[in-house]
């Protein structure tokens, strides 16, 4: 559902060229649950930001979803995210005003569902994260657990084809990062696609597939401690 084929991106000023992605290759099949980690630099923020749509790339093919994307225009490519990709943050990005429900219907109403329809998919999603009495409580009322479980349910209202995660547990003690994490692993298994950037090796391998970069290229491609317990 996600091919990248020898994509590159180059960063250019008057003086300095800075190679970013370095005829990167990468495929993702339906259902996969993948952590990509790396050194800083290596690319990682670079590779999910091509991936979703938020940055162009300078050579190379990226199909999404069967769908080559190289020479799409901008309103193209933002209405191609809004309806396959979900984001998830390492700082939630809630707007402090608005209450869980709200925060979760913002981009519902971008994307012009009627009023029946948002409800019904709010309340599934916040039901699922387990923050069904708390509908009505602004950020500030949470802990940061509870709040980034409510920008997984903003994310997953919309019914994307794939997660992006980056560092979704990096604002998170060990006890709240074990809760998203779980959470995680529960949305794959209902059969949503991840892509999960985390510096946490030990979160990393509990992913199906570890993809770890070096220097804007993928260094090493393994099955995760999640994959190997499943086929034992």
């Amino acid at each position: 559902m996600l091919s990248m084929k020898n994509v590159s991106k180059i960063y250019r000023t008057e003086s300095i060229e800075t190679h970013a992605l370095r005829e990167f290759s990468f495929s993702v099949n339906e259902g996969d649950f993948i952590s990509v980690t790396g050194p800083s630099g290596s690319g990682k923020t670079t590779f999910l930001n091509i991936a979703g749509l938020l940055e162009e790339f300078s050579n190379g093919v990226y199909e999404l979803d069967g769908q080559n994307v190289t020479n799409l225009s901008d309103a193209q490519r933002s209405r191609l995210r809004n309806e396959k990709i979900g984001f998830i943050f390492q700082s939630f990005n809630l707007i402090p005003e608005l209450d869980v429900f709200d925060n979760v219907d913002v981009p519902l109403r971008y994307r012009g569902f009627k009023a029946a329809e948002r409800r019904k998919r709010i309340d599934r999603v916040i039901e699922m994260i387990g923050l069904g009495s708390r509908a009505h409580h602004v950020p500030s009322q949470l802990s940061g657990g509870q709040q980034q479980r409510v920008a997984i349910a903003r994310a997953l209202a919309g019914e994307p084809r794939f997660l992006l995660a980056d560092e979704p547990t990096g604002n998170l003690d060990s006890q709240m990062a074990e809760s998203v994490m779980q959470l995680l692993e529960e949305i794959n298994r209902a059969g949503t696609t991840i892509i999960m950037v985390t510096h946490e090796k030990n979160l990393a391998k509990r992913a199906r597939r570890n993809i770890f970069m070096h220097d804007g290229r993928v260094s090493s491609n393994e099955s995760g401690l999640h994959l190997a317990a499943a086929t034992a």
